[in-house]
């Protein structure tokens, strides 16, 4: 890609998403997410009514009056969102692919952290990690973490979410708030995730295509795992066949939806062919 049409990408992107975030998205992620805790304010005088157990009584001896503590919820925020960009994620049969929407939720996710004046960094991974990007604040950070989903050929084409979550625990010793935008193909991070999810205030935004749960009825189809390399012929006009493949692929979200519970982790699906403004404000609505 160019840098003229990359450059292209990256405005198309930000006007989308700075738009939903600035009408849509921006009170809910206000109240979705809570800060690190209360922070002093200022000592006024006591009113009737005021709870006693706030009076401050160094001020008050001091003044010959009541006088109170008054805090405020601390609201910086540290955001960061840890975005698979795995050979699985570049599937898309309808609408758009699991990529464009990974890339066009972090961009609302990371303007909305730029609204409340959040630092935002992320983690881009596939069977490595591809890309950290220390969190930051400012307008050309967002648009960097963008630009990097947008023009980054990952070098490997697996998916390493335990290593893409052992990594992010590492690095971020403080409590943040982290997104993982994946479609979660793999297995063995239910104990991380759990770490996670008791550490920080982590959402799992599940990204899904048609094709993960229905296989359309179009003769032999040629199917290569983009993850491996291997391909296989599925035999689509065979309604066991495809029935089998839709039980299968059930019988896998039932099993996530249990990780996820169990984890105490946050969670909702983005489809490919549907919008995500729903979905995710029923997120943010959930929480707030």
């Amino acid at each position: 890609m160019d840098t003229s049409e990359l450059l292209k990408r990256v405005r198309r992107v930000e006007i989308k998403s700075r738009g939903l975030s600035d009408r849509i998205f921006s009170g809910q992620y206000h109240s979705a997410f809570k800060g690190r805790g209360m922070a002093f304010s200022e000592n006024r005088e006591y009113q009737p009514g005021d709870d006693v157990r706030a009076i401050n009584w160094n001020v008050t001896a001091r003044m010959g009056t009541p006088y109170l503590k008054v805090f405020e919820e601390e609201r910086e925020l540290t955001v960061f969102i840890i975005a698979d960009i795995s050979g699985s994620i570049d599937v898309g049969t309808k609408g758009a692919t699991k990529r464009d929407r990974i890339t066009e939720l972090a961009a609302v996710l990371g303007f909305s952290a730029l609204g409340n004046n959040d630092k935002v960094g992320a983690i881009i991974f596939s069977d490595r990690i591809e890309r950290f990007i220390p969190p930051k604040k400012g307008k050309s950070h967002v648009l960097r973490i963008i630009r990097e989903l947008l023009e980054i050929t990952p070098e490997g084409k697996g998916t390493d979410i335990p290593g893409a979550l052992d990594h992010f625990l590492s690095a971020m010793k403080k409590r943040t708030v982290a997104f993982m935008l994946s479609d979660f193909m793999g297995d063995g991070y239910e104990k991380l995730l759990k770490r996670a999810g008791k550490k920080h205030d982590f959402v799992a935004l599940q990204i899904e295509d048609p094709i993960d749960l229905d296989m359309p009825n179009i003769g032999f189809l040629p199917l290569l795992d983009p993850e491996t390399g291997e391909e296989d012929w599925f035999m689509t006009q065979s309604k066991k066949a495809r029935a089998q493949y839709k039980a299968q692929e059930l019988e896998r979200k039932a099993v996530l939806d249990k990780v996820f519970s169990k984890s105490g982790v946050d969670h909702t699906v983005i489809r490919t062919d549907r919008d995500f403004v729903q979905p995710l404000m029923q997120l943010f609505d959930r929480r707030g």
